[in-house]
């Protein structure tokens, strides 16, 4: 009952809403009266959205009625495959437990799985027996036929070899299956190999005795040479697929320090290496511990002996076989001097690798060893270009060897610098090290001392020591570890030589450490001078070697190696234990930087300057503080304001107070000249005239009245200073100094323009009385007569207080 009062609620409920919407819509399209005429156009909109209507939903009908049609039918064929498929399982369990024999169908899966795994083994061994059989068949072809016709022989050892190397080759895809198998495959094709090189290197050993080889003049022709030929044609052709695996690991950069020797030169070289043996390894005078130069020597020797006898008869076989080859081969193999080299490295290895042990604590011996083997190295990399297989990189060399991979070069670096620090410690301890050398440089240079040019040139040799080395990282920390700490030991000398020199010439010294009078005394004089230029004179000269260093070709390109590392580092060290901050602490500030400018000895040369520009500042501080002392009782003399006649200036005496001031100065810049180049001395000499002038200016022309006769005297005296400044210093250098003083005197001897004109009958420029106006009449005037006067460094201050200086004008 509610259910139908529910509906009937629901039903009036639609019909009101409906209509709500009629009603809604005609009051739309029904406005007012006009809209009636349109009631007829209304009416068949209506009619047409009504059929539209009525047509979607027949289509609507239609689509519902194919889908549910299509979904009954996938349905029924759902029902269908899956009772066939529970047919077919209930088919296949019967029979899987009629075959197993089982009684539920989990036994029989188990049961059924393992007779598969069985069948695959059973597989398995069957593709084993197969290869070994190969394997068998190829060995024995091989061994029946490389008596009779080697050259047969080899075809069934090549695809044997081709076999172990397709087997190492898909081991790893396999996860490393079957290892007992291919090491089965690997040994028989070895030991195949080992009877067939035995074979073919005993016939080729006969043609050697043929040959009477090792002789000197060995020459081929006839049917000999076809012998040789053939011999070594079959025995390039055993090792080709050896070859062929080192091509495929060089493609894939696999390691080549020591490469592979051609199997028909191991068989030449035995006679060498018996001769080797003999001479080197045994208890003959040549076999000696100190003398590394003999065997290398001897190597050296049978390559000039028999180069040209490989170059004659291998280099053609090797060309035409390794050009038919197809293998992509460095010039070790197809070169015939390189594959010489190759052969007789091996017994230089074993000689060199036996030494070590017996000498790597004996410093002398491991120093003398590694400086032979580069300078062996040099000249086989030079001389006999050969790149041992590296075309790009070149031969690392016998050096590399024994440094990196018998790791001596942290020994041999310890000794070396042990070595480089006890010469650098002789340097300094010998007598003479601290005195100036005249002769080692050009008399316009500064003069360095002894040990500053012995220890340039012990740097150089370490250079020398260490340039063949091919390892950045090695001779990076050469650098830094020995020359850089040797330059560093040298820079703390000398600084610790400049605070000691200003320690005792110090105020205190006298009172705290003891030091007399008289030793200050000296220290102030030329000895103190002379202390002073060692140390400079060493400074600037190492500065220049470093910077000239900079400039060396093998710095610039470890410099650009440097910067190259440092730009790609990732954070590993760059030389040893060292970092990028670490070696541009001891190099360069600009390592890593991305800077273009730089260089390997920037850090120490700018130490070096440092040290340079201080010590020419003392000097100069010296220089005026001695000056000083002696010039000072010619301030305290006041004859410049007598009314005696004036003479010229030129016949006048210096005046004696200034004598001593003189003299010091002429001693001083004779010193000086003597161990300074032209452009610090004249450096100085302008800092000492600046201080003179300054005294002079303070002490006595602003200080007293001039009369004529005065100014001629003043203006002498100046004179002869400016004249023993100028012997030592060049011509006009004490003028330039004092120039100021130079236009005050100017100045001050200006000549009343009557009395000028009384002397010579005829009127001159300015004279005194006229500038006296103008300069104190006003600013603008007063710059304008200092100008026509020539005067540019004068101030218009200066000049009034120089003018009132003179006596007629001091009222």
């Amino acid at each position: 009952m509610a259910e139908l009062v529910y509906q009937s609620s629901s039903s009036q409920m639609a019909d009101e809403e409906r209509d709500i919407r009629v009603e809604d819509y005609l009051n739309d399209k029904l406005q007012n009266s006009t809209d009636l005429a349109n009631i007829d156009a209304l009416l068949e909109d209506v009619k047409a959205q009504q059929n539209l209507l009525q047509k979607q939903l027949q289509e609507a009908k239609g689509t519902l009625d194919e889908s549910t049609k299509a979904s009954r039918t996938h349905s029924n064929n759902l029902r269908e495959r899956a009772k066939k498929f529970k047919s077919q399982q209930a088919d296949i369990d019967r029979r899987l437990l009629i075959v197993t024999r089982s009684e539920t169908s989990d036994d029989a899966v188990r049961k059924f799985d393992a007779s598969m795994e069985s069948l695959r083994k059973l597989d398995v061994a069957k593709g084993y027996m197969e290869l070994l059989t190969e394997v068998e068949n190829l060995s024995s072809e091989a061994r029946r036929n490389f008596k009779v016709s080697p050259k047969a022989a080899l075809q069934p050892y090549l695809r044997l070899q081709n076999l172990v190397n397709a087997l190492k080759e898909a081991q790893p895809a396999a996860e490393d299956a079957a290892p007992h198998l291919v090491d089965h495959v690997d040994r028989t094709a070895r030991t195949l190999w080992k009877q067939m090189k035995d074979a073919f290197a005993s016939d080729f050993e006969a043609t050697l005795k043929k040959m009477q080889w090792p002789g000197k003049d060995v020459t081929l022709d006839g049917d000999l040479e076809q012998e040789w030929h053939d011999g070594v044609k079959k025995l390039l052709e055993l090792q080709e697929p050896e070859l062929k695996a080192r091509d495929n690991q060089e493609s894939e950069k696999a390691s080549r320090e020591e490469q592979l020797v051609l199997l028909p030169l191991q068989v030449m070289m035995k006679p060498f290496e018996l001769r080797f043996k003999y001479h080197f390894e045994g208890d003959r005078p040549t076999n000696r511990l100190d003398k590394p130069e003999y065997f290398l020597s001897h190597v050296v020797g049978l390559l000039n002996t028999y180069d040209e006898f490989f170059a004659i008869y291998l280099q053609p076989i090797l060309r035409d076989h390794f050009r038919r080859s197809n293998l992509a081969l460095t010039s070790i193999y197809i070169d015939s001097t390189s594959a010489l080299i190759t052969s007789l490295l091996p017994m230089l290895r074993r000689k060199i690798f036996a030494l070590l042990p017996r000498i790597s604590n004996q410093p002398q011996l491991l120093s003398h060893l590694i400086h032979e083997l580069m300078s062996f190295d040099v000249s086989v990399r030079d001389e006999w270009n050969y790149d041992g297989g590296n075309a790009i990189e070149g031969w690392k060399g016998l050096t590399w060897e024994v440094l990196v991979k018998k790791d001596s070069f942290s020994r041999w670096l310890e000794v070396e610098k042990n070595f480089a620090l006890s010469r650098y410690q002789n340097i300094i301890d010998a007598p003479e090290s601290g005195e100036i050398d005249y002769d080692s440089v050009d008399t316009s240079a500064t003069k360095p001392t002894y040990a500053a040019i012995r220890v340039n040139d012990l740097l150089e040799t370490i250079t020398d020591r260490y340039r063949p080395l091919t390892s950045f990282s090695q001779k990076l920390r050469f650098l830094i570890d020995i020359q850089i700490t040797i330059f560093d030991r040298l820079h703390s000398r000398l600084h610790d030589s400049l605070e000691a020199y200003l320690t005792i010439t110090s105020s205190i010294a006298r009172t705290v450490q003891g030091v007399s009078r008289e030793s200050q005394a000296e220290l102030r004089g030329l000895g103190g001078l002379e202390r002073l230029c060692r140390v400079y004179g060493s400074a600037e000269y190492l500065e220049k070697k470093m910077r000239d260093w900079s400039d060396d070709i093998f710095f610039l390109e470890l410099w650009e190696e440097l910067q190259d590392r440092a730009r790609r580092n990732t954070g590993n060290n760059l030389a040893g234990p060292m970092s990028i901050e670490d070696v541009a602490e001891r190099t360069s500030s600009a390592v890593g930087s991305g800077v273009d400018t730089g260089a390997l000895f920037d850090e120490t040369a700018s130490a070096y300057k440092r040290l340079r520009v201080r010590s020419e500042g003392i000097i100069e501080e010296m220089l005026i503080h001695s000056v000083r002392e002696n010039i000072r009782p010619y301030g305290r003399i006041n004859p410049w304001s007598s009314l005696s006649s004036a003479e010229p200036s030129t016949s006048l005496a210096l005046t004696a107070e200034l004598d001593a001031t003189v003299q010091q100065l002429n001693e001083y810049l004779s010193f000086l000249s003597k161990v300074l180049a032209q452009a610090p001395l004249r450096r100085i000499v302008r800092q000492v005239a600046l201080a003179i002038q300054t005294f002079l200016w303070d002490y006595v022309l602003m200080r007293y009245t001039f009369s004529a006769s005065g100014i001629a005297q003043f203006q002498r005296d100046i004179e002869v200073m400016w004249g023993t400044i100028d012997r030592w210093a060049g011509e006009g250098q004490g003028e330039i100094g004092m120039r100021k003083l130079r236009e005050a005197l100017l100045l001050l001897n200006l000549p009343a323009k009557g009395e000028e004109a009384e002397e010579t009958g005829e009127e001159v420029g300015l004279g005194l009385w006229e500038v006296e106006k103008k300069i104190f009449r006003d600013n603008i005037e007063g710059r304008e007569v200092l100008e026509e006067l020539g005067l540019e460094v004068l101030e218009l201050g200066d000049a009034r207080n120089v003018l009132q200086r003179r006596i007629e004008l001091g009222n």
